[in-house]
């Protein structure tokens, strides 16, 4: 396999600036994954790594080898789509050798290869199908198939789970995790969906605008977000944001007046901000308690979902606007009911009014293990 290095990566098409100088270090047997709302420049990325558009500024490394000019035939990549992009006329078996036949490979080399691939994603039963006989999930193993056949450095994923149906996507992204497990390698994955982000990436990196908005761990993101951005994107449901201003600053402790003029303590150093600042509190649905009494809040159930284990449900608090709780499943809640919860000082985001989040002083995860009730 394969690190890979971007160093100030520019992609500009006419006089439209779609990438804005991306820098990035992806490490040998990595599965990292890019992320962003559409138009985030994620996919421009994947197909310059790819070789299938050009860099307009910067080096790309795989291996510590400049690679720009380099053809995507000689980088050493191998790319899945979204669309399959199988050869219809082709059994399975065919379409996954194709490659290795065109490359002049040995006819006994491809046959062990095409075999090994086959048993790994568990389709070697559908050899001689065709791909209108496969169903999505089978014929996005195919593809994948073909892909591993070749060895390559560096395995290139565009949103490959997107075309198939809610269970089949559970099931594939079980597969594709297990299979890099085992095939220990070098993974740049493209996704709208952050729960494949948060279940498959070793490392995420957030897009936002052609910029890189944050890398680290699903994890790191989910509890240390340097932005309001970052902050909203990971964790479902999304996290909820407050207008409100600050009345009290301190280097362990902030309080902060909602537009109702009810006023919280948040856990937070707000020692470089200053009181009357416009900020954005930001509550996570999993980290408001029915049972807390700290920073109680009353509110009106507008709706409820019930999903077995938890619930949803979405209250609306006056002056404020509409939250959504995060809550054991066994509950009777409905419509129209007022419910009482309170906000643990430290599980409480802050973001000044450039979308910069203030340094928390707590532990977010110590926050998260107590506050679902």
């Amino acid at each position: 396999m394969a690190s890979v290095t971007l160093k100030n990566i520019k992609k500009r098409f006419g006089d439209v600036d779609v990438l804005h100088g991306i820098d990035l270090d992806i490490q040998d047997g990595e599965f990292v994954v890019l992320i962003g709302e559409s138009g985030c420049g994620k996919s421009t990325l994947l197909r310059l790594l790819s070789g299938l558009e050009d860099i307009t500024e910067g080096d790309l490394f795989i291996d510590d080898e400049r690679v720009n000019g380099r053809s995507p035939a000689k980088r050493g990549i191998a790319m899945v789509f979204q669309s399959y992009a199988l050869y219809p006329h082709m059994n399975v078996y065919k379409n996954m050798a194709f490659g290795l036949k065109i490359s002049g490979k040995d006819k006994t080399f491809v046959h062990n290869k095409v075999v090994e691939a086959a048993k790994k994603l568990k389709i070697d039963h559908l050899l001689e199908r065709l791909p209108r006989e496969l169903s999505g999930g089978q014929r996005q193993r195919v593809a994948i198939g073909r892909a591993i056949v070749r060895d390559p450095k560096v395995f290139l994923f565009d949103e490959p789970l997107s075309n198939l149906d809610a269970s089949l996507r559970v099931q594939t992204r079980v597969e594709l995790g297990k299979l890099h497990q085992e095939l220990k390698a070098t993974v740049i994955y493209v996704t709208h969906d952050q729960v494949e982000a948060m279940t498959l990436g070793d490392k995420i990196v957030v897009m936002n605008q052609g910029r890189v908005e944050q890398v680290g761990s699903p994890l790191h993101l989910y509890h240390h977000p340097q932005t309001q951005f970052v902050a909203g994107f990971i964790g479902s449901p999304k996290m909820n944001f407050l207008n409100a201003k600050i009345v009290a600053v301190g280097n362990e402790n902030t309080q902060i007046m909602l537009e109702s003029r009810r006023v919280i303590s948040a856990a937070i150093d707000s020692s470089s901000a200053n009181v009357g600042d416009t900020v954005q509190i930001g509550l996570r649905p999993e980290h408001m308690s029915l049972q807390c009494e700290d920073n109680k809040v009353e509110g009106k159930v507008t709706l409820v979902e019930h999903l077995g284990e938890l619930s949803y449900l979405y209250v609306d608090i006056p002056k404020e606007g509409e939250l959504v709780l995060k809550i054991d499943g066994d509950n009777q809640y409905k419509a129209g009911d007022t419910v009482h919860f309170g906000i643990r000082p430290n599980s409480v985001y802050l973001f000044n009014d450039k979308g910069t989040a203030l340094p928390r002083l707590a532990s977010h995860i110590e926050a998260k293990k107590t506050s679902i009730s």
